[in-house]
């Protein structure tokens, strides 16, 4: 069970390891393709740009994760814990917003507003499959904040009765 749990965890990591190494083996393939046989996969560059833009939306929630995301955060530090406690909050609340909007215009963007008929140039794959990361990443980003605040309120409260006992 633990193990499941753990895997469920770091399926962000498993999924940005996947589609960094298919970017680099498609890449790779694509360069000696056409310098050593002179012939160039046609769809190699534009799967290889729609892999990275997957990659770089994953990395961004791994990030949240981690609660590596770039933001300014650094002089949280010089606050007392309960000032920096409500501030970060406060800073992930709003982020939570933002995300929670962005979640509803992609969303909306996706299934409402795009053409049905827009599809890749190369692949034909529908471009609606290409964009849905955009909803996807956003919400899976929006978890990851509230599950950091959560642990970031048990942390302090378990520090607390560690002050009181």
């Amino acid at each position: 069970m633990f193990s499941i749990k753990k895997h469920l965890n770091n399926i962000e990591e498993y999924m940005c390891a996947s589609l960094l190494a298919g970017f680099v083996v498609l890449m790779f393939a694509q360069i000696v393709s056409r310098q050593i046989l002179t012939y160039s996969i046609a769809w190699g560059d534009e799967v290889a740009t729609y892999m990275f833009v997957w990659f770089a939306y994953l990395g961004a929630v791994v990030a949240t994760k981690h609660g590596s995301h770039n933001r300014v955060t650094f002089h949280f530090r010089f606050f007392p814990g309960w000032v920096r406690l409500v501030s970060e909050t406060i800073a992930d609340t709003i982020w939570l917003l933002f995300n929670g909007y962005f979640v509803f215009l992609s969303y909306d963007f996706v299934f409402n507003k795009m053409n049905v008929f827009w599809k890749s140039q190369t692949t034909g794959i529908a471009m609606k499959y290409i964009y849905l990361i955009l909803p996807f990443a956003f919400a899976l980003m929006m978890i990851r904040i509230v599950w950091n605040m959560v642990q970031r309120f048990s942390n302090d409260s378990d520090k607390e009765t560690t002050a009181n006992t």
